[in-house]
């Protein structure tokens, strides 16, 4: 299968014969460079044959370059324009022709191979995918949702080993962040539940049309077992988010509230061999996973926390 890439001329073309204009709502930045696509794939590992799920196609751009790599597609796009958009361009530039099948957005090949299938709907809503389970998650991230997309997909889809993302620059350099860092904070103890994650590329402002204010980064994230431990996830968020509420707080005060008072956080620390005394930049994700045992049941969180 032959697969052309999208260029600058053609991608605003498509957006203007669309009616189509880039909303910051929807934190829309389309790539118009293929060699930044290709590097996205390469550096996602793409094999042909893999299962990749794709949030925010757009126009298409990196699409094309995941079906380029031999990758069968499933994207969620919240636009109702680019959702009845991108068929029409893949088809047009991957030789793909629709499924006629009623109720289902997708394109296979000459094999009948279904090689993409879109889902109009909001990612953070997304409780199922059509087809075969994702094993990847390759995506520039719409700006506004970045992180809790991500931590939102590794929750709800085990199938996903490994993922690729385009992020703000600063964001990325938050997910990645190791303990005592300056940048470590929620996003990057909540990413290490799930996965190791580094920053692997930066991604200048020129590839994008509109130009965002920011540059943009690569992220790679490889799915690891999470911390060995009797607490829920959602326990150990829910300390996260307090060891974090507010920032310069030591622990014993930071989750007081948590945990009822501040000596009962205190002894709670103490039995997990962490020091009252340290700010949550300094503890890491397994060290929060044996906090999170210590939570009175009371307390304990029992239903699902915001990612």
């Amino acid at each position: 299968m032959t697969v052309t890439l999208l260029g600058p001329a053609q991608i605003r073309d498509l957006a203007a014969r669309a009616g189509v204009r880039p909303t910051k709502t929807l934190g829309q930045n389309f790539v118009l460079d293929g060699g930044t696509v290709r590097k996205i794939v390469r550096q996602a590992d793409v094999e042909p044959g893999m299962r990749v799920v794709e949030v925010g196609p757009g126009l298409g751009s990196l699409t094309l370059g995941l079906l380029e790599a031999g990758a069968d597609v499933v994207a969620v796009e919240i636009d109702p324009v680019l959702a009845r958009l991108l068929p029409g361009t893949v088809g047009e530039h991957a030789g793909l022709r629709p499924l006629d099948e009623p109720g289902r957005v997708a394109l296979a090949d000459d094999e009948g191979r279904i090689r993409l299938e879109v889902v109009l709907q909001d990612a953070l809503d997304v409780t199922e995918l059509p087809g075969e389970p994702p094993r990847a998650l390759v995506a520039n991230l719409p700006y506004n949702v970045s992180v809790p997309v991500l931590l939102t997909f590794l929750e709800r889809f085990a199938s996903l080993e490994h993922g690729l993302v385009m992020v703000q620059a600063e964001v990325a350099d938050r997910l990645a962040a190791p303990p005592g860092s300056r940048t470590y904070g929620v996003p990057s103890a909540k990413a290490a539940w799930y996965a190791d994650v580094r920053r692997t590329a930066t991604v200048g402002r020129s590839v994008f049309w509109p130009a965002p204010n920011v540059d943009s980064a690569l992220v790679r994230l490889d799915r690891r077992e999470p911390p060995v431990t009797t607490a829920t996830r959602e326990d150990v968020f829910a300390v996260v988010d307090g060891a974090f509420a507010q920032r310069r707080k030591m622990l014993r005060s930071a989750l007081a509230g948590l945990f009822g008072s501040a000596d009962a956080a205190v002894a709670a620390l103490a039995a997990a061999g962490v020091d009252p005394q340290a700010r949550g930049e300094t503890v890491d994700i397994a060290a929060f996973a044996r906090i999170a045992e210590h939570l009175p049941r009371d307390r304990a969180v029992r239903g699902t926390v915001e990612p």
